[in-house]
């Protein structure tokens, strides 16, 4: 009896004010589900994370990495760095085994060594020698008619014949000296010390004159007492840090 009634109430329910209802549940279904299709689409056109369109505001550009030529990587594989060639280290303690530098100094070593230029000196004026060094053993002074020793080199020479530099140098001293008369001192800054005595007086240098070798510096006079009686002549003397040398070791041949 119940399901009866509930049929002919529903059947009622249907053919009555019912269906207009249903009829509008139906029709708001619809449109609920349209409005959500185009939201959903409008979203997802919005949507910078879903767009597969390159977003120029973003900054993003994709990377489309080439493959080099005659590779065989395909689009989208892992590109690994190729593996560096092994060396073949065979020999090579060989091809490293270089002359040692001291092997290398030796062999220059090994050549004659340049000896150090001889400072040159010239004849101070052109003459023979009439007296010889002697420092070792006495010899005749035909002036003071004794022996005595001789530390300089007599070169006979006209009288008033120039006399040059024997050696590049400064003037150290111009003095008259009781014995030798006129004498001029020329240091070169070596330890050696060329003197040239019996100058003729005034010489044309003065004391500290910077003199070139081959330079005149006086004259040949006869101003030395103690060798009168030789020929004109000029005494010639060097000396090496205060001892006397023998000039013909330093004058050429």
């Amino acid at each position: 009896m119940n399901s009866r009634g509930s049929g002919r109430k529903l059947e009622g329910f249907f053919t009555g004010k019912g269906f207009y209802i249903v009829l509008f549940l139906c029709a708001a279904v619809i449109g609920v589900s349209a409005w959500m299709m185009a939201t959903g689409n409008e979203t997802m056109e919005n949507d910078p994370v879903k767009n597969n369109s390159v977003n120029l505001d973003d900054k993003r550009v994709e990377t489309i990495i080439v493959p080099a030529q005659g590779s065989t990587a395909t689009p989208g594989a892992e590109t690994l760095a190729p593996e560096a060639p092994e060396v073949d280290t065979e020999g090579l303690a060989e091809n490293t085994e270089s002359e040692p530098c001291s092997e290398a100094a030796a062999a220059v070593d090994d050549q004659p060594a340049v000896e150090a230029a001889a400072p040159i000196y010239v004849w101070p004026v052109a003459g023979q020698v009439e007296r010889q060094h002697s420092t070792d053993t006495l010899s005749y002074d035909q002036t003071l008619r004794d022996w005595r020793t001789h530390e300089g080199i007599d070169i006979i020479a006209e009288l008033g014949s120039p006399v040059v530099a024997a050696h590049s140098g400064t003037v150290e001293s111009i003095v008259r000296d009781s014995l030798y008369g006129t004498v001029l001192t020329v240091a070169h800054g070596d330890g050696t010390r060329t003197v040239y005595a019996n100058l003729a007086e005034n010489p044309p240098v003065n004391t500290g004159d910077w003199i070139e070798c081959g330079a005149v510096i006086g004259s040949v006079g006869s101003t030395a007492l103690c060798e009168v009686s030789q020929a004109s002549h000029l005494h010639f003397a060097i000396t090496v840090n205060g001892a006397a040398a023998d000039p013909m070791d330093y004058l050429p041949a």
